[in-house]
């Protein structure tokens, strides 16, 4: 089957001749607005225009919550919540659970058989992460094997495309690499070596100037109330050049600024600018200014959330998903059987 192939049973709602794409995304603990611009809001527009297939890598959480994996699966449930609430629509794309559908076990066990260990040591994340978390053990198999089972997903649904950043590059390479290697040695041209639907993910700044992360503990996430966000961003910095009202500063020093830059209109975020360098406007000022941007995009959301949050649908609309996501699966599956001839 050729890339343009990707039309396997289990499109939905029109879809089957649309080029596939599939993410996915850890339930690694709560998401928070960096998340929603810089993946799901794109997700959203992508459904429209492809067949697209997004996940809750919840077997992926486990290589570095394999200590505490009770709370896995309550970060699923409010994972599936957000995607829904944030706009995806099951009659558009496609909504499951990574550990629902064994065929990505299956694929990972036998793409593991192919995987020279010095591709695995030298995927540039290994090596940062474990610098970075230090409060766990990734001396483990599951944690530098991560990234064949990151290829895995992607076969297992011979996708087209994968959304990545320009720093996400070297991962999708990685299994570009993976696939080409199957194909040399087991005929058929199976695998589907999928490309790089190259996005512009802005980079959003924490409650504390540094990039927002669950690990820093610096986040406005989408499950906070008004109440909350409004508490939040009113204690952040700002220049600590501007000690009274009436003192100039730099925006550019500010965290308060950078999120304007994100979520406030370009006439807005000069004319905070403006009122930061000539101390025509306080720091109060552009916290509201910002926050209520901000608002404006969760309110939405917050109202999505109540609505889905005790309802069946959001089990229902899982069930379908993992239902279509293993028909396409299994049939991926049977193509590299077939090819390694087993």
């Amino acid at each position: 089957m050729q890339d343009g192939d990707n039309k396997l049973s289990g499109g939905t709602g029109g879809t089957a001749l649309k080029e596939r794409v599939l993410s996915g995304m850890q339930p690694s603990g709560l998401l928070h607005v960096g998340n929603l611009v810089g993946a799901l809001q794109n997700w959203v527009k992508l459904q429209h225009h492809y067949d697209c297939y997004y996940f809750v890598a919840d077997w992926h959480a486990l290589t570095s919550n394999y200590a505490d994996p009770a709370v896995i699966k309550q970060y699923s449930q409010e994972l599936v919540l957000n995607f829904l609430a944030a706009g995806l629509d099951p009659d558009k794309c496609t909504v499951f659970v990574q550990s629902a559908i064994p065929q990505h076990a299956e694929l990972y066990v036998l793409l593991s058989m192919i995987t020279p260990l010095g591709w695995l040591q030298r995927v540039p994340t290994y090596k940062e992460k474990q610098f970075e978390i230090k409060d766990k053990d990734l001396d483990t198999y599951g944690f530098l094997g991560y990234p064949v089972l990151q290829s895995a997903d992607i076969l297992a649904y011979r996708a087209k495309y994968v959304p990545v950043g320009i720093d996400q590059q070297p991962h999708l390479e990685f299994t570009r690499e993976l696939a080409r290697r199957f194909n040399f040695l087991y005929p058929g041209d199976v695998m589907v070596e999928p490309e790089a639907l190259l996005t512009d993910y802005p980079k959003v700044v924490g409650l504390d100037g540094r990039k927002m992360s669950k690990s820093y503990n610096n986040c406005i996430y989408l499950s906070d109330t008004p109440q909350e966000v409004q508490t939040k961003i009113r204690t952040m910095m700002t220049d600590p050049a501007r000690v009274r009202r009436t003192d100039k500063g730099d925006p550019e020093l500010s965290p308060v600024y950078q999120l304007h830059k994100v979520f406030s209109t370009q006439e807005q975020q000069q004319y905070v600018a403006d009122g930061c360098r000539n101390a025509s406007i306080g720091c109060i000022d552009c916290k509201k200014i910002v926050t209520t941007h901000i608002l404006t995009i969760l309110e939405p959301i917050w109202a999505r959330r109540k609505e889905l949050k005790n309802s069946s649908t959001l089990i229902d609309i899982v069930s379908a998903g993992n239902a279509r996501a293993a028909r396409v699966a299994q049939e991926s599956m049977q193509l590299i059987r077939e090819a390694m001839r087993l």
